[in-house]
Order: structure tokens, then sequence, then C-alpha cells
């Protein structure tokens, strides 16, 4: 077992009260979440009563305000997951494409991925928006998903990826008679899961937390995510902050619940994109 020396001690010691830092803000809304609001910045961190009133005051006034919140959570749902899934796999195929096969244009596309990545995305709203008036799409789900369907930061990820996969599996597996999506079913997919979930996981939380698009192209209450009810909600409801502070947590949850779910893959991705 290796002894920690000083030095390393108060590395750790350091490292560990950054985290705590990191956390304090996260742990005092879930804990303010669960208190009355009048005992919120009256009460120590673990103090006051504990309750869901909060809960349910955010519930029941969201109802009753015309904007249902699990009809939106919902909503989020489903266009998260649409937009993760569609990203991930057109990751996957096109970044292979770059990586690991030869095409006219070839470092034209590669350029361009990395000036797309430059600039920042709210420079392309306004084209987007115009788009999806000539398609017709405004206030359908189409509008929220098809400009984010595909994602050249990705794109890049998965193919500097693919770049370290020996081409040896490639050919044993061409030699097995395996196709293009057994190729990436069996070798490409299982030896880069990391970075697939980085990726599923970034473009996850980044669509969850959308505000702005959707506020643009949706009319419809009932098309709504739950971002833009909290937003409005806050809004509303600005005064009570306990029920405000119980919407936080529930639009941080599934984000930390992929996290947990999918943690190994993501540090095993981050330490190999560092290296």
């Amino acid at each position: 077992m290796k002894t920690l020396t000083p030095k390393s001690l108060i590395v750790h010691a350091v490292m560990f009260l950054l985290a705590l830092s990191w956390l304090y803000p996260f742990i005092w809304m879930l804990v303010s979440s669960l208190k009355p609001t009048a005992q919120i910045y009256t009460s120590s961190l673990f103090g006051g009563n504990w309750t869901l009133e909060n809960y349910h005051f955010l519930l029941d006034n969201s109802e009753r305000a015309n904007k249902p919140f699990f009809l939106t959570l919902g909503n989020s749902l489903f266009i998260s997951l649409t937009i993760t899934l569609s990203v991930t796999l057109s990751s996957v195929l096109v970044g292979y494409a770059v990586a690991k096969t030869e095409f006219f244009g070839q470092k034209t596309f590669k350029n361009l991925l990395i000036v797309q990545m430059v600039f920042p995305a709210f420079m392309f709203v306004i084209p987007q928006f115009v788009l999806m008036r000539e398609l017709g799409l405004i206030n359908s789900y189409s509008a929220m998903i098809l400009p984010y369907a595909v994602g050249a930061w990705g794109i890049f990820m998965v193919s500097q990826s693919f770049k370290g996969t020996p081409n040896d599996y490639l050919s044993a597996a061409k030699l097995d008679r395996a196709n293009l999506w057994g190729i990436l079913r069996h070798v490409m997919i299982p030896l880069n899961k990391s970075i697939l979930a980085i990726v599923a996981l970034f473009t996850f939380s980044s669509s969850w937390d959308n505000f702005l698009w959707p506020l643009i192209v949706m009319r419809d209450v009932d098309k709504m995510p739950f971002s833009v009810l909290l937003a409005t909600f806050s809004k509303s409801y600005g005064v009570y902050l306990g029920p405000v502070l119980a919407g936080s947590v529930l639009q941080m949850l599934p984000v930390v619940a992929l996290f947990i779910l999918f943690r190994n893959y993501f540090l095993q991705g981050m330490s190999l994109s560092l290296k």
C-alpha cells in the first residue's frame, strides 16, 4: 500500500474542500426545497421543519395555471431522448466515415466541423428559425428536434476515438463477412462506449436544459418542455422560493441519475479524452 506523504495529504485535503464547495449549492438547493419558504433563510442548513409542501405546491399550481407538470416533463423526456439518440447514432456513422474511410473533401469536412464548434450556438438561431418556418414546422416537436439532431462536437469526439481503434480489428471483422453495421455494432461501439457515453450525457444535458429555442418555436402550451414551465413558474411565483427550488431539483434529477448510471463509462471517457 502506498504511503501518503504530507504533500499528498495537503493536496487531497484541498481537493476535498474544493469538491465540497462545488457540491454545497446543490446540497443547499435540495435541503431548502424540503423546507417552508419562511425557514429557508432563517434556519441552519439541516435545521427547520422538513416537508414536501413545496413539491405539492409546484404540482397543484402548475396544473391550475394550465401548465401541466407531468405533460411538460414527458415532453422534455421525449425531446431530449430523441435528440440524444439521433446525435449518438449520427456521430457513430459520420465519425466512422471520417476516421476510417477516405472520401472527396474529407479535409474540408473536418475543417467545417471545427469551425461549427468554434461559433456559439445562438448565432444560428435566426437562420434556424427561418428554415423551420419555411418548412412549416413551427409549433411542432420537429422544430425542437431537427436543428439539434446532428452535433459537430459529437462527430468530432467519436471520430477522434475511432481513430485509436486498430485497423486489425476491422480487417478481422471483414474476414468474418461482417457488413458495415456489424463492424459498428460488434467492434467500434463496444471498444468506444466510454466516449459515446460522454457524447450522450452532454447531449441529453444540453437538450434537457434548453430554454431559448423552445420558447421561440413553440406556441402550444401542451408541447412546451419542462424548462419553459419552470421559468414561467418562477416568474409567476417568484416570491415562493421553496416551490421554485423544488422545480430546480426536479429539473436536475434526470441528469444526475444518468451520470450515476453511466459514471464509469463517463470517467473512462474523460480520462481517454484528456490523454
